[in-house]
């Protein structure tokens, strides 16, 4: 079905982009798998051909493209040829990450880190998951007290993305002990800083290529200039920016979709069983049928999204709905297709394998779909209770 959110200049940014993946990340991409992380020679290539941190202002050194749909292509193309686990550390950059440096930052941080974020001389990572505090951020422990001119942050984090590879993380720590969310706030730690080390590689079964790490923090001494959006305010920043977390999730979803799909036609169409072509079998044609239209139709609810944040109309709920419907049908589609695959589908010579074992973090990372349940769920009797759908046409 022909979408219509992009414009000429998105389909040109989309041919370049296309080309540095084929060039600078399809060959690579099997070697990074099994080494778990990649060449930071890549994501600095990155920035030179202006992939990294598109939106930021002209005189940080960006492009000034506060558009999410250049945004969007990069996680298109990344899953399209099959290689997200390598590109990761791209969409967390851009996605995640830059929020946090460009809109709760203070003029000084942002001459700071802006430019070096565009280069990809900045790689960023978000450090919030501890050992006993997942999706129940208000019950961190990491702390940080503040000594004379700096932080002092004692604590550990995990399933820190980009943690090997990065070399500055936004933190967050708990700098009240008396306050559950407004005791929580932000600080930029940067590498090397005296009392801060990275943990272990952690061992993952899919994204393998995408580096996760530990981090630990003792006695760790931070510029107090390095607090990020004022103490307290961590929590509802962290907020603020998960809506457009949970899109990059959304887009990268449904391209899966959309990517598994093709390579499940294009295999039962040369797959023969029983003297005729897998493809031409009902169940077969009936089951991709089916996978077509619903991917069509989520499509077109991930496209509105996207138009909705770029006229900062995104709501929380909304980023949530999409977040749970298109990482939902990501497992089911990618699970069906490989079943479809026989046998080869479970190789990982085939990339409907890899797929398989990527699809998984989907429905966890980003908020689990369980919290994207309870936030829809929160909503239902003002959206869809009698009185309200009495206030509106249904």
């Amino acid at each position: 079905m022909r979408r219509t959110l992009y414009e000429q200049t998105h389909e040109d940014f989309r041919s370049s982009f296309r080309t540095f993946v084929a060039t600078e990340i399809v060959p690579h991409h099997d070697r990074w798998e099994h080494e778990g992380r990649v060449d930071r020679e890549m994501f600095l290539k990155a920035g030179e051909q202006g992939f990294l941190c598109m939106a930021v202002p002209e005189q940080y050194g960006g492009l000034g493209e506060n558009d999410f749909r250049y945004n969007a292509i990069i996680g298109e193309e990344l899953q399209r040829a099959g290689v997200i686990g390598s590109g990761m550390c791209i969409t967390l950059h851009n996605d995640v990450m830059l929020p946090y440096l460009m809109e709760s930052t203070n003029e000084e941080q942002r001459k700071r880190w802006l430019p070096r974020m565009v280069t990809g001389e900045i790689m960023a990572a978000i450090s919030m998951t501890e050992p006993g505090a997942g999706s129940d951020l208000a019950s961190l422990r990491t702390s940080a007290r503040l000594d004379g001119d700096d932080y002092v942050i004692n604590g550990a984090k995990t399933f820190v993305t980009n943690g090997l590879n990065a070399n500055l993380y936004v933190v967050a720590v708990r700098t009240n002990a008396a306050e559950k969310h407004k005791g929580i706030s932000l600080i930029a730690v940067e590498d090397p800083t005296p009392g801060f080390e990275r943990g272990r590689h952690l061992d993952k079964i899919g994204l393998r290529s995408q580096d996760t790490a530990e981090l630990f923090f003792d006695d760790a001494r931070v510029p107090a200039t390095n607090l990020i959006g004022g103490e307290g305010r961590g929590f509802t920043t962290l907020m603020e920016n998960l809506a457009q977390e949970r899109l990059g999730l959304c887009v990268s979803a449904i391209s899966a979709c959309r990517t598994a799909l093709s390579w499940t036609v294009d295999y039962c169409a040369q797959r023969e069983a029983f003297g005729t072509r897998v493809l031409d079998m009902q169940n077969t044609r009936f089951k991709l049928a089916e996978f077509a239209a619903r991917i069509d139709a989520t499509q077109v609810f991930v496209d509105h999204l996207i138009t909705l944040h770029n006229a900062g109309e995104l709501s929380s709920v909304d980023a949530s709905k999409g977040k749970l419907l298109t990482t939902s049908l990501q497992r089911e589609v990618v699970g069906e297709c490989l079943q479809l695959h026989g046998g080869y589908g479970f190789m990982r010579e085939y990339p409907i394998a890899r797929a398989y074992l990527d699809a998984p973090i989907q429905t966890i990372f980003g908020g689990t779909n369980e919290i994207m349940r309870e936030i829809v769920g929160r909503t239902l009797e003002k959206e869809y209770g009698r009185d309200a759908l009495d206030g509106r046409s249904a």
